[in-house]
């Protein structure tokens, strides 16, 4: 091989393992094994421009491996992203640029936020989704279109592989035959506890194959040129391609191919007979410049062209009079934003209203459609049941790639991190499933959270009221655990108006949201507000003269307690009530706002078909009404009664919490 390219990629090699030594804390044995595919990526085949690391058109690459967080880095820093020596020097310290594992809107060339394995994969999925749609868009309007045609680049592990939302991704990859994705395999048959084989006997080749992908091999992952001509081919296929590399963990190392050199730093012994086998005599933290000008120009000498001629492209479209829909498009490209013009202050909905939350959600979708085509999603195979189809598009398949209606079948955990996925690549985007199963998305919605990402989860069957389908179907613990994953907004909308209003939210705020609608029939209530909505929580109804309690409740929930609070008042005691669509939301107000709608040392009652653990941050002591035990099969108002939670129950929880005040 070129001395050059052997050089800059043993230079690659220690000074990635030299960050995890200086930092006493990583993963040194990717970084030996796998630095031939990171460097065999960035320096011979991807589309990049480091000074322009947004350029719309630029190839992507996904470390799903995440713990190689410091080979990532060390290639950054020699292709030239905006990445220092220093940089490097404060991996995994608080506040640097080189965090333990990727994150996204930290280190400059970081795609995606990765380390829980399977999630880059998955992440990767979405990213090609979103190049076919808006490449296919582009083709209406300009035929042949040369604008968008980039590739996902995405390294996994064997840990990548053996985790559920792999299996879930790569079969939504190989249905839909995105063969913009390319799929790295660091195959070394060693996890962290030891030898694959004691975990896993997968054929991983015969596996894709059947999930319908194209699959490669090279059998020597030290040789950057059997895996560059691998990456060649896979770039004619018409299927996803994974591309199993051989290679052995920690290459070089005394602990080389055993689990004893995947998580912790070499020893100084290690370390200098590794530099005298890749011959660099360099200090630690230190890099000849001919390593770092050979990797540089060689990326230069590939993509200035290109990029210049991508540069005039876009600028010769710009100015050739184009219709409307290219001028949005291209105006998508050039600032990564997507304005949906909605406010709730526009709806006038009659007072008389009544129809299950769902169907008043499905309205908002297909509204929101209609004024942007960069919204997009789908559902866990129940569509029909969560109301989520956009009426007036098509599905998004292998044939038709202009489809915003998304399949992700029973598969909840990789439609979270495909929508990731999207989002990053502009688009807004909402998943749908039933709220019960919102454990099965947990881990990709805190990915969202952690990226703050601007998915919108949409969960629909949202208490015991499902009565008959039992207690596997009926949620509880559900709104607490969401509530729980900081940067969330969580709402759980009463009425239209209060749906209109979480909308409004989302629309004008760029942060992931989940939306838990009710199955139920919703009449539309007096005293809601969709404006009010986005505040997390104000007053429906004051109370006329002597505050005696303010009930709180959300959801469906609010129609049972305005009735409660009607039938209260006529028997002389007075309570006030308040919505409080958004725990969260109300508790970022502030403190004057806070007290605006529940006044300090007065009884305050909250009432929610859920866990109460989340309501003991307004509610009085003992007076958080809502439910803690799983459900039963039977008939809506069985289970209601069974459960304590039919109106009479609560009608008298309430008044015994209040005559306990006096």
């Amino acid at each position: 091989m070129n001395p050059d390219l052997v050089h800059s990629l043993n230079s690659l090699r220690i000074l990635s393992v030299d960050m995890i030594s200086y930092a006493k804390s990583g993963h040194p044995g990717i970084c030996l094994g796998a630095a031939p595919i990171v460097y065999s990526t960035y320096v011979n085949n991807m589309m990049i421009n480091p000074s322009d690391p947004k350029w719309p058109n630029r190839d992507r690459f996904v470390m799903s491996a995440g713990h190689g967080s410091a080979l990532l880095y060390a290639m950054l820093f020699m292709a030239g992203y905006d990445i220092s020596i220093d940089d490097l020097v404060d991996f995994r310290h608080i506040g640097s640029k080189t965090p333990g594992h990727p994150e996204y809107g930290v280190t400059p060339g970081v795609e995606t936020s990765t380390g829980p394995l399977g999630q880059g994969l998955a992440t990767a999925v979405g990213m090609a989704m979103a190049e076919k749609y808006l490449a296919a868009i582009i083709e209406e309007e300009v035929p042949k279109q040369k604008l968008i045609n980039y590739y996902i680049y995405c390294l996994v592990s064997d840990g990548d592989l053996m985790e559920g939302i792999a299996n879930e991704a790569a079969s939504i990859a190989g249905n839909l035959a995105l063969d913009n994705l390319i799929v790295l395999y660091d195959s070394n048959d060693v996890t962290l506890d030891g030898a694959l084989k004691k975990a896993s006997n997968e054929n991983i080749i015969q596996k894709f194959i059947t999930l319908g992908w194209e699959v490669d091999y090279v059998s020597e992952g030290n040789d950057t040129r059997e895996i560059d001509k691998a990456i060649i081919r896979a770039k004619m296929n018409k299927k996803p391609t994974l591309i199993e590399i051989k290679t052995v963990l920690g290459r070089g190392s005394y602990h080389e191919g055993s689990n004893l050199v995947h998580g912790k730093p070499l020893s100084k012994e290690d370390m200098i007979n590794l530099r005298k086998k890749y011959n660099i005599p360099t200090n630690t933290m230190e890099i000849t410049q001919n390593a770092v000008k050979y990797v540089r120009n060689t990326i230069n000498a590939r993509y200035k062209e290109a990029y210049k001629g991508w540069q005039k492209y876009f600028e010769a479209l710009k100015n050739n009079n184009p219709s409307d829909n290219l001028k949005k498009i291209l105006e998508f490209i050039e600032t990564g934003e997507v304005n949906i013009p909605f406010n709730s202050s526009n709806f006038k909905i009659q007072n008389n209203y009544s129809e299950e939350l769902r169907e008043s959600n499905s309205k908002m979708l297909n509204i929101i459609s209609e004024r942007t085509k960069f919204f997009m999603g789908g559902s866990a195979d129940l569509a029909t049941s969560c109301h989520t189809q956009l009426l007036k598009e098509i599905d998004f398949s292998r044939k038709e790639r202009k489809g915003r209606n998304i399949n992700f079948g029973v598969r909840e955990h990789a439609m979270g991190a495909i929508l990731n996925g999207i989002t990053l690549s502009g688009f807004r985007t909402f998943g749908s499933t039933f709220l019960v199963f919102a454990d099965y998305l947990k881990p990709a919605i805190r990915m969202s959270a952690l990226m703050n990402l601007p998915v919108t989860y949409i969960f629909t069957h949202d208490s015991i009221n499902v009565g008959q389908d039992g207690p596997s179907h009926e949620p509880v613990e559900q709104l607490a655990m969401l509530r729980t994953i900081p940067n969330l907004t969580v709402f759980r909308p009463a009425d239209i108006n209060e749906v209109i209003g979480c909308w409004d939210f989302i629309l004008n705020n760029k942060k992931p949201v989940a939306l838990v609608l009710a199955k139920d029939e919703a009449h539309i209530l007096d005293g809601t507000s969709g404006e009010k909505t986005k505040r997390g929580g104000y007053i429906v109804r004051k109370e006329v003269q002597k505050l005696d309690a303010v009930l709180v409740s959300t959801g469906i929930d609010l129609t049972t307690t305005y009735l409660i609070s009607e039938e209260l008042r006529s028997k002389g005691i007075d309570t006030r009530l308040v919505s409080m669509p958004s725990l969260d939301l109300f508790l970022k107000e502030s403190k004057e706002y806070q007290e605006e709608i529940i006044p300090a040392n007065v009884k305050v009652i909250t009432l929610e078909a859920s866990a109460t653990l989340p309501w003991y941050r307004i509610a009085s002591s003992n007076c958080a009404i809502g439910i803690d035990e799983f459900g039963y099969s039977g008939t809506k108002d069985d289970v209601l009664v069974k459960m304590n939670f039919d109106y009479d129950s609560l009608y008298k929880k309430v008044l015994e919490n209040i005559k306990n005040n006096k």
